[in-house]
């Protein structure tokens, strides 16, 4: 496994080893990668904020490293990972239990890199756990990019977060004490329903900061409906456009936050 421009390192935690690809200086940021896995996009991305002065730490979580995004390779991804154990796609109220994993990462990367906090960001299946990762006081800065779980196959599940009832008291506590959380999604994503922020903006109130970006029919910016990865995939990088208004926001937040 390798991502140009990273540094190959590894982490355990009970007794389950991952590599994290490590790039840049300053400030902790766990970047979770989407489906399919780490693509151009994503290693672009992660570069992007490692460059605007934070240390990166990249797990491999599925996929293979830099393979270029494909339909059928998502696919093909989607169902391995709704199998593994590590794994709870449908869960409405349960966290998966690779966030374990990754909490422990994120205290490591603490540990090691010190400054004010973490700062971390999830995107479609890994969309939100930051919620779960700011379960641990480390964790300052959280950024759910289109957070797709639980998969929003029947009603009721669109407006879930895909953690425990403990968790979310414990999140509501944080935010009532100062925790900012920043959301992203495309207004026509099926994958990530108005009713998932709306219920993060009844949960954390002032706390909850939503960036939802245009996708519907004749939108100005000619947003596709089908869009979906808003600082990854779908990301047009020029200067005026939501999806690099985003990008800016999303740099700016882990600098407000955790330096």
């Amino acid at each position: 496994m390798t991502v140009a421009g990273f540094e190959e390192t590894s982490f355990t935690y009970e007794g389950v080893t991952r590599a994290v690809f490590r790039r840049g200086v300053g400030p902790a940021v766990v970047v979770m990668h989407e489906v399919p896995g780490i693509t151009p996009e994503v290693a672009r991305f992660a570069t992007r904020v490692a460059d605007a002065g934070f240390t990166v730490f990249l797990p491999h979580l599925f996929g293979e490293d830099e393979r270029p995004f494909s339909t059928r390779y998502a696919l093909r991804t989607i169902a391995r990972v709704c199998v593994g154990h590590e794994w709870r796609v449908l869960a409405a109220r349960e966290s998966s239990p690779i966030t374990h994993w990754l909490r422990a990462l994120a205290r490591h990367a603490f540990a090691e890199i010190g400054g004010k906090g973490v700062g971390a960001i999830g995107m479609c299946l890994t969309g939100n756990f930051g919620l779960t990762l700011a379960m641990d006081e480390a964790v300052i800065a959280p950024v759910l990019s289109q957070p797709s779980l639980p998969f929003p196959i029947l009603p009721s599940a669109r407006s879930e977060l895909a953690i425990s009832d403990a968790e979310r008291a414990q999140l509501k506590e944080r935010a009532a004490k100062g925790l900012k959380v920043l959301g992203l999604r495309f207004t026509n994503d099926p994958a990530c329903p108005v009713q998932r922020f709306d219920r993060l903006r009844r949960e954390l109130g002032p706390g909850f900061e939503a960036i939802e970006i245009d996708s519907s029919p004749g939108n100005a910016f000619g947003i596709p409906r089908s869009a979906h990865s808003v600082v990854t995939k779908d990301l047009i990088d020029e200067a005026g456009h939501p999806t690099r208004a985003a990008l800016d926001r999303v740099i700016a937040f882990f600098k407000e936050r955790l330096t």
